[in-house]
């Protein structure tokens, strides 16, 4: 999502060049075609990259994830710590079908975040994170 609103930006700044500078279009043409390959090896290879690094899941006792790309962060958010679930569908989310679901904790670290579920996928999961919530009721803070 952030890629291609990042890509939305480089096109629209490449834009601007074109219209008030018609001086340099060889320059313009080669930026644009850089731009334009860029842009196609990113939208082929980063899913997959992220498809590699990012995971998660939900069993009775606890929330784990990993994410990054150089860096990755692995989260376990105890259920017993669990304070909220929210589902989260932006415009471009909306039109590719797609949610993220925010897990709150009592932790200092924050939320964690599972990204880019398919919509389906995200109900299941806040509806199954809420029952294996309300199992445990007893508080580890």
């Amino acid at each position: 999502m952030q890629i291609v609103l990042s890509w939305l930006g480089v096109f629209a700044v490449l834009l601007g060049w074109v219209v008030f500078d018609p001086d340099r279009r060889t320059w313009q043409a080669a930026v644009a075609v850089v731009a334009v390959l860029t842009a196609t090896l990113t939208a082929i290879v980063v899913p997959r990259w992220r498809y590699r690094v990012h995971r998660w899941e939900v069993t009775d006792d606890a929330v784990y994830s990993r994410s990054g790309w150089l860096t990755q962060e692995s989260r376990v958010a105890p259920i017993s710590r669990v304070q909220t679930v929210d589902t989260e569908r932006g415009p471009l989310e909306r039109i590719l079908d797609l949610s993220t679901v925010t897990v709150t904790t009592a932790s200092s670290a924050g939320a964690v975040h599972i990204s880019l579920l398919d919509r389906a996928v995200a109900e299941q999961t806040v509806t199954r994170l809420t029952e294996i919530a309300a199992r445990h009721r007893e508080d580890a803070t």
